[in-house]
């Protein structure tokens, strides 16, 4: 296993333990959503401080890109390597108590995706890969699903939420053609792990817009070490920063992006 991808798993864990031990806590928080809000903000700080540390501590000079904490005060255009973090992907999720969250954690080496870490702490299901060397979940290669016809195929996604309104006519015009066409769309709320889900065949595809780089990042690898590919609405390859994907096994990608290039 390449050493980047054995601190960025050792990190992860680092980071879930924080997660997890918080999970007892929710409980007794009052609820408030201020309450929860600060509850959350606070776990989230201390699952990324408790990744940072360990990133740092085995490649001080790598630059961070960070949810909570934002860009590192060394990431510049020309860093030749970026760690690309989300300490709590699904916050709502965890709030809840509902099952669906994890730690995503990928590393840009110059401009490219060459690590990934996906970590689900509540189903102990640690997803990796390494550019060139294929993806795994714990330690067994994974591949994309072999649905090949959109009609069978069951489709991740993510909507708008209450802080952010504005696409929600565009997305039910989607959610209209879509659910028309696949098997099933499902909306499990932590998209980090939905691509996870789409490279070991879980979901035959994904579409989300809005989404942040330490929402894609470590996801887009694992499906293209596991076969799929990933790309904007138009099918492209520039989407890390832009934000709106499409993934999929390769016939269910084209399947959707000719129900969805109009949104693009």
């Amino acid at each position: 296993m390449h050493p980047m991808l054995n601190t960025a798993i050792k990190a992860a864990r680092r980071g879930a333990a924080v997660i997890s031990r918080a999970s007892f806590d929710i409980d007794r928080i009052k609820v408030t959503e201020k309450q929860q809000n600060d509850f959350v903000t606070e776990v989230d700080r201390a699952a990324e401080q408790a990744i940072i540390e360990v990133l740092q501590t085995a490649y001080p000079d790598h630059a961070i890109l960070a949810e909570e904490s934002g860009p590192s005060a060394n990431l510049h255009d020309e860093n030749e390597n970026v760690w690309i973090i989300d300490p709590l992907d699904g916050t709502t999720n965890f709030i809840h108590g509902f099952p669906q969250y994890c730690v995503s954690i990928a590393l840009q080496h110059r401009g490219l995706i060459t690590q990934a870490v996906v970590y689900d702490p509540v189903r102990n299901d640690l997803f990796t890969a390494t550019k060139g060397a294929g993806a795994y979940l714990n330690e067994k290669r994974i591949r994309v699903g072999k649905r090949d016809k959109i009609a069978d195929a069951l489709i991740g996604t993510g909507f708008p939420y209450r802080g952010n309104m504005e696409g929600l006519e565009e997305y039910i015009n989607m959610f209209r053609v879509m659910s028309q066409k696949c098997a099933g769309l499902r909306r499990p709320g932590a998209a980090a792990l939905d691509l996870a889900y789409v490279a070991c065949g879980y979901l035959d595809g994904f579409f989300e817009k809005g989404l942040q780089p330490w929402d894609i990042a470590a996801g887009s690898l694992l499906i293209t070490e596991a076969g799929g590919i990933v790309g904007n609405f138009s099918g492209e390859s520039e989407y890390i920063y832009q934000g709106d994907v499409l993934a999929g096994s390769p016939k269910v990608f084209g399947q959707l992006v000719s129900s969805l290039s109009p949104y693009a």
